[in-house]
């Protein structure tokens, strides 16, 4: 794999974390279930941003179904985002 895709999707995995422990670390504070899913949805998200190339690479699939993959992960991401920010 070439030296800028590995960078990139690694600094995008590390500040999906960060963001994800700075959330969960505001649900311990506050106690406040929302940030929870927060927490979840970053965590959901970065996990997406890296597994597209590491199925396409490690499991010899095709480009498509890995993109699949990713789309699922990341959706569910943005799902328990979302859903954090509806929940009364």
């Amino acid at each position: 794999m070439e030296v800028p895709f590995l960078l990139s999707k690694g600094v995008t995995l590390v500040l999906s974390l960060v963001v994800s422990y700075l959330a969960y670390h505001g649900y311990r504070r506050s106690g406040q279930t929302p940030m929870l899913y927060v927490s979840g949805g970053f965590v959901f998200i970065g996990v997406g941003a890296v597994c597209e190339g590491l199925i396409y690479q490690l499991f010899g699939t095709t480009i498509a179904s890995a993109a699949l993959v990713q789309a699922i992960v990341v959706s569910s991401g943005m799902v328990l985002i979302l859903f954090s920010l509806v929940k009364q």
